[in-house]
């Protein structure tokens, strides 16, 4: 396991009491940092309506960052497709190919407040899962229902601002396909018509495919041979299903001859496990934010987070995502991690940590990436 490389999944988040404009300065610095610290790849996430995430545009704010940093992998956690097209995914990333060439990966999901799909079922899960844990003791909690999210009236609202009025989302496979066919220069419309984007194609892109699930997103990743992230700190209850879905499906390509898979956690480093937990208050009530549907509120303090009164509803919709947030020391993380990694099979893992104090959240990334290394771990992915 010494060739597991880490990387970062950033929201940009917005601490309480603080502007936007401070979290993406807050991010570029991080990145300055990762870099600094060895981490593989910073990817940015896309989110809409909330007030406590200023990250909507992967591609600006990877713009701004690849300008302050010179070797890092950059990329995108994910574009949402269901609100653009494939000529304004492959045009935005194109762009910036053409002033950092070689240094960005595109990164693609079906969100966007777009309906589950039908796709084919992924085949049972592999790995025995007894009492709630696999066989190395990793913690796979019930899988958690979205579907409120997607009738809410916010994530409603969302679509309606982001789509052109009477506009349809694309297929997603479709997309996909054009998506590729873009990059590669062989796109054809129906009619014989070709396309050819400039500057865009021929961009030397890593393309991803990020999922919570073994159906559409993972049969995508794996029928066109293309590199796949799971969200074990989306869905944790969920991240076999992905993992095994797509290697279930996967299908050699010019790309990859064999599956690649890169898989997410939640974590928060501290030098002790008291200090971790104290850091980690406030994950609680953010979660809490995003699954009722609200929009991710300003990350709190612990003393802001500890005022919450918390009901027995609020304690269930976040509790699977509280027991597998990864806190504590150097050591008592990488174990976790280590053990994520054996269970599902990961070439890479992918860390996301927020907390209210930047210096904290710099920290936490530091602690994690000297234990790494001390630990043998390779800091860049195999080329």
């Amino acid at each position: 396991m010494s060739d597991i490389a880490l990387g970062v999944l950033d929201l940009v988040p917005i601490p309480s009491g603080s502007t936007a404009a401070d979290a993406l300065r807050n991010s570029i610095d991080l990145a300055q940092q990762a870099e600094r610290l060895g981490y593989a790849r910073y990817w940015f996430a896309e989110h809409h309506l909330n007030p406590g995430v200023a990250g909507t545009s992967p591609a600006v704010v990877l713009a701004l960052t690849a300008s302050a940093t010179s070797t890092i992998r950059l990329g995108s956690g994910a574009v949402q497709l269901g609100h653009r097209t494939a000529l304004s995914t492959v045009e935005e990333f194109g762009l910036l190919d053409a002033l950092h060439p070689g240094r960005f990966d595109l990164g693609l999901g079906r969100s966007g407040g777009r309906p589950p799909a039908q796709s084919d079922a992924p085949p049972p899960t592999a790995t025995p899962v007894v009492d709630g844990r696999t066989p190395n003791g990793l913690l796979i909690p019930p899988p958690f229902s979205f579907a409120h999210l997607l009738g809410s009236p916010r994530i409603a609202l969302q679509r309606k601002l982001l789509l052109l009025p009477g506009a349809e989302s694309q297929d997603y496979t479709e997309q996909i396909d054009d998506i590729l066919a873009l990059l590669a220069g062989t796109y054809r419309s129906p009619e014989g018509v070709e396309a050819h984007i400039v500057p865009g194609e021929g961009a030397e892109l890593e393309v991803w495919i990020l999922g919570s699930s073994g159906g559409q997103s993972a049969a995508v990743a794996g029928r066109n041979g293309l590199r796949f992230a799971a969200n074990y700190h989306v869905s944790p209850g969920t991240v076999l299903e992905a993992v095994e879905g797509y290697r279930s499906f996967f299908q050699p390509s010019e790309v990859l001859d064999k599956p690649y898979v890169s898989v997410s956690a939640d974590i928060v480093v501290a030098d002790d496990d008291a200090a971790a937990r104290e850091l980690a208050t406030g994950y609680g009530p953010w979660v809490r934010s995003i699954r009722t549907a609200e929009g991710a509120i300003e990350f709190p303090t612990p003393e802001e987070a500890r005022a919450h009164t918390w009901t027995d509803e609020d304690q269930a919709l976040v509790q699977d995502r509280l027991d597998t947030q990864f806190v504590g020391s150097p050591g008592r993380v990488a174990d976790q991690l280590e053990q994520l990694q054996e269970a599902t099979g990961a070439d890479e893992l992918l860390i996301t940590t927020i907390t209210h104090d930047h210096k904290d959240r710099v920290r936490s990334y530091e602690l994690l990436a000297e234990e790494w290394r001390r630990r043998g771990h390779a800091s860049r992915p195999p080329s």
